[in-house]
């Protein structure tokens, strides 16, 4: 699976969702589909052109559109743990304040130790490896948690999805591992 930051169907990084999916099928992965038109990208590969995908479809990207976006991956194992993991879906709030927060990298204990946590009450945040989960009970467009604090503050990419999209992300994904050849979305 992969998850592109910044990308839109209409204005500013304009990317239509059908010639997203033909950049990775062109860069080798089979069965690529998207789901939503915020970039996100379903699909097969084998470890080896997976791996590379996100150099080589961000490539594509510049030299057809004119823009950098960050593409970050997630295999269906990955994806299926962080959506077990949720401590704050384990601690029963509502599930509409939820999203994830996907990262490049993973970041090192010192930048997590130095973030604050004050700094957008009441929403609250937990990094775990390359994901941060977020409750964000006053919405998205409300929060000072952006992709922009938590890059400067972690070094990073991150790139933000809502609890909904992050669960059938991982519904499609699990379909596509469970076809006939494997492989990793």
């Amino acid at each position: 699976m992969a998850l592109l930051r910044g990308v839109n169907v209409g204005g500013k990084n304009r990317l239509p969702m059908r010639d997203l999916a033909a950049l990775f099928a062109k860069a080798g992965a089979e069965e690529a589909e998207t789901f939503i038109q915020s970039g996100n990208v379903v699909f097969r590969a084998r470890p080896r052109v997976a791996a590379r995908l996100p150099e080589t479809v961000a490539a594509a990207i510049f030299e057809r559109y004119g823009h950098r976006t960050p593409i970050l991956t997630r295999t269906v194992a990955e994806l299926a743990e962080l959506v077990r993991a949720n401590p704050f879906a384990k601690a029963g709030v509502d599930l509409a304040t939820l999203h994830v927060a996907f990262l490049r990298d993973p970041p090192s204990a010192e930048r997590v130790a130095a973030l604050d946590a004050a700094r957008s009450p009441p929403d609250e945040f937990l990094v775990r490896k390359r994901e941060i989960y977020l409750r964000l009970p006053n919405g998205v467009a409300r929060t000072r948690l952006t992709n922009a604090w938590f890059d400067s503050a972690l070094a990073t990419t991150a790139t933000l999805r809502n609890w909904r999209t992050v669960q059938r992300l991982l519904e499609l994904a699990g379909r596509r591992s469970r076809g006939p050849r494997g492989g990793r979305p």
